[in-house]
């Protein structure tokens, strides 16, 4: 078949415009497989006296509400996996715990939207089943209030890890298990997102690697103490979690990545702290 000049043009640029099209079409296809990062609200209920309170609250009260209003109703908007945790001290030495006297409530939702994070926030306690489901919390005198505050921390899931992770021991409620989370601070914005890829480019990886069991990774968005990053790790049992992190320390790949100049003093602050989980947790 002869083509005259003008009407292989015609075809070589329709060709061109079909190969870009399928291209991008390839590309996109590709970037929608990858699963979509995820949101978390994370809440500490403060229980001990403070300004508000003239005595420690009485965790019974928050733990009633969680228990039979909050998460059912979670649950019926589509939000599993919720974690509910109190604080332990821990003995490192002999590998041995003990409740946290004080310890304030924490618990950690998934959203896989903003809208979700929103609604919730804005809408679930004046839902009428709600209000039904535990009025004592909720309708609490003011001379005896249930918390003495709640902060709120809105994260990010970070690439390399954009979906919280259930281990199968929490998914069995192995009655020994640990959690552990930490949030590292830094002196400016920018070493938080050197942080951050440290953790994408190699920690991650390693930890998982190491049987640390890694829940979730986040990027605090709004909150106190910014800019921070948070995660949680776990372990069946205190003492596998503590003989995980020894073996973090000294592994090659550790040792290599905490000194490459590009992560150099990325962290001004770590704070660590031991969770276990309420009774009726679903992590």
């Amino acid at each position: 078949m002869n083509l005259d000049r003008r009407d292989f043009l015609k075809t070589s640029l329709a060709a061109s415009a079909t190969a870009a099209l399928s291209s991008r079409l390839t590309a996109t296809e590709s970037a929608d497989a990858s699963p979509a990062r995820e949101y978390y609200e994370l809440r500490c209920y403060h229980l001990k006296a403070d300004t508000r309170l003239k005595a420690d609250a009485d965790p019974a009260l928050l733990d009633a509400y969680l228990e039979q209003a909050l998460l059912p109703a979670l649950e019926k908007r589509g939000i599993k996996n919720v974690g509910v945790f109190t604080e332990l001290d821990v003995e490192q030495g002999t590998a041995t715990s003990t409740p946290k006297p004080g310890s304030p409530v924490w618990v950690l939702m998934t959203h896989t939207t903003l809208e979700s994070f929103a609604q919730v926030s804005a809408e679930l306690n004046a839902d009428a089943a709600v209000q039904q489901a535990d009025r004592n919390y909720l309708q609490v005198r003011k001379a005896s209030p249930a918390f003495e505050r709640i902060d709120s921390w809105l994260l990010l899931a970070f690439k390399g890890m954009p979906q919280l992770e259930v281990p199968a021991f929490s998914r069995s409620k192995a009655p020994g298990r640990v959690f552990e989370m930490r949030d590292y601070e830094s002196h400016s914005e920018l070493k938080a997102l050197s942080k951050m890829a440290m953790f994408d480019e190699g920690e991650i990886a390693l930890m998982k690697d190491l049987g640390m069991s890694p829940v979730f990774f986040g990027q605090a968005l709004a909150g106190k103490d910014l800019p921070h990053l948070r995660y949680i790790t776990s372990a069946p049992d205190l003492a596998s979690h503590l003989a995980n992190w020894k073996k973090f320390g000294p592994d090659p790949r550790w040792v290599k990545m905490k000194d490459l100049p590009q992560y150099a003093g990325n962290t001004s602050k770590n704070t660590a702290r031991f969770l276990t989980p309420k009774a009726y947790s679903q992590l």
